[in-house]
């Protein structure tokens, strides 16, 4: 099959989050399995500087109309392996920039421009440069307009640019919710700004856009996929989501096993498998180390790398404060975001320097170490539409303390509810429950054959994205 991803993320090109993780390795592993596989990401300065980028040839230069606008762009594409190439849509005024999305105080003003761009970029390169495509895949709101731009340009040219076309919704909290005005940026026909179009009380929802109009509709896990049907999860686009329930199937994200995996793991002091765990206390010995720990602490490390948001249940880890400054136990955290919960951590780690210990640098080496070397992980997450850490953690031989949510719940089985069969200890979203799970969590230590056994289930568990990628597979045939 001949498949295009659209995103505005793309590990390693552009990072934030899980997004470009799990559309980076679904990428590469639906390529590593023969088929055609084109990635359109748009030319942030770090994706153009980046050593892979360096002999990527300028391949077109286009023109898109935007409101009363022509503007023009260029196109420059690499292929960092077999069946994969990677198309980078290039406005300097738009994406010569640091940052994707905003300053780190606030969103770009001009975002609405910049991606309704992207997503027309996209669909005029499906168009002058012939790309013949099976499945057009887009993910999240950045590049949710695609699908019906896609449309209406095939029905204004009279040509098929995809047979299919898929919408990802990977967070339904992030909509790309912009002034009504915007709508006009599109180009769209009139019709289409309407209830059952774009419009969002009296403003415009590009995710709503994706959900409407591709062929078919994921999430990343089947847990999400019935979350996002409900007010409590839906943020307020329940209802739409419930229009395409026929149409829509969660499929979980994998673990890219060439970056996370403890047995050829280059970031690691020491490598480790779940046959022999010896290079896993060498990473333990460096993580304590890099905490600035005593050596010769035996207790459980807790570790976390994390956004610092709400979503992430960062404060339920500090209404829980007085369990990591009482328990005989050290905390570990890696993380940037909210500034309150960053100064709150800071001050907790500044009391008990000891016990705590933050970064907020961004930091892949030490995100790595922190899986490796940390006996539990915490992440206990309001919502969460797959997750990822919670799988690296398993792998790593890391046992997940996790909210009964989301992807979290398809990829986790507590190890109390089923001893048998358990892989981590989940709790509910909140703080009273977040202790009892961490309280279980010290027990479940002091029990070395259990938790033995619990650790090497973990890393049984089989999250490669060669299986994931499988379901996508089927999922295009079957759409197809």
């Amino acid at each position: 099959m001949k498949i295009v991803h659209v995103a505005s993320e793309l590990f390693p090109y552009m990072k934030t989050g899980g997004l470009a993780d799990a559309v980076g390795a679904l990428a590469s592993a639906l390529a590593d399995k023969g088929h055609e596989v084109a990635v359109f990401l748009p030319g942030y300065r770090a994706a153009v500087d980046h050593r892979d980028a360096a002999g990527a040839q300028r391949k077109l230069r286009f023109k898109v109309e935007l409101g009363n606008d022509f503007l023009a762009g260029d196109v420059r594409v690499f292929s960092p392996k077999k069946n994969l190439s990677i198309y980078l849509i290039c406005r300097e005024e738009f994406f010569d920039r640091r940052a994707p999305y905003g300053n780190g105080e606030r969103d770009y003003e001009d975002n609405a421009d910049r991606f309704i761009f992207f997503c027309k970029a996209v669909v005029e390169m499906l168009r002058i440069g012939d790309l013949g495509a099976d499945v057009v895949h887009c993910h999240d709101w950045q590049a949710a307009l695609v699908p019906v731009l896609l449309r209406d340009a095939e029905r204004r040219h009279g040509v098929t640019l995809a047979l299919k076309t898929v919408f990802t919704i990977h967070n339904i909290a992030y909509q790309g919710v912009f002034p009504a005005q915007a709508f006009a940026r599109t180009n769209l026909p009139e019709e289409l700004n309407q209830m059952d179009g774009l419009e969002y009380y009296s403003q415009i929802n590009l995710m709503k856009g994706g959900i409407l109009f591709a062929d078919r509709v994921t999430t990343v896990s089947p847990r999400y996929t019935k979350e996002i049907q409900t007010a409590e999860f839906g943020c307020g686009l329940d209802g739409v989501v419930q229009t395409r329930a026929d149409d829509l199937v969660g499929l979980l994200n994998g673990v890219d096993n060439e970056i996370w995996n403890p047995a050829v793991d280059a970031l690691l002091p020491a490598r480790y498998s779940a046959a022999d765990l010896a290079g896993k206390r060498v990473c333990r010995a460096e993580l304590l180390k890099r905490g600035g720990f005593a050596p010769e602490f035996k207790g459980p490390i807790f570790g976390m790398v994390t956004r610092l948001t709400e979503q992430k249940g960062v404060d339920f880890v500090l209404a829980n404060r007085e369990f990591f400054l009482g328990q005989d136990c050290r905390l570990v955290v890696l993380g940037s975001g909210d500034k309150r919960m960053e100064e709150e951590l800071r001050e907790l780690a500044a009391a008990a320097p000891q016990k705590v210990f933050l970064s907020t640098k961004l930091d892949e080496a030490m995100s790595h170490l922190i899986e490796a070397g940390s006996d539990f992980f915490v992440m206990p997450s309001v919502f969460e539409p797959c997750g990822l850490n919670q799988m690296y953690s398993q792998v790593y031989g890391t046992i997940p303390v996790v909210s009964r949510v989301g992807g979290l719940v398809d990829t986790v089985i507590d190890a109390d509810e089923n001893p048998s069969a358990g892989t981590g200890l989940i709790c509910e979203p909140n703080a009273t429950s977040l202790r009892d799970a961490l309280q279980r969590a010290l027990i479940l230590f002091t029990d070395a054959p259990r938790h033995a056994a619990v650790q090497q289930r973990a890393m049984a568990k089989d999250y490669s994205w060669k299986v994931a990628a499988g379901g996508y597979e089927r999922l295009y045939q079957d759409s197809l």
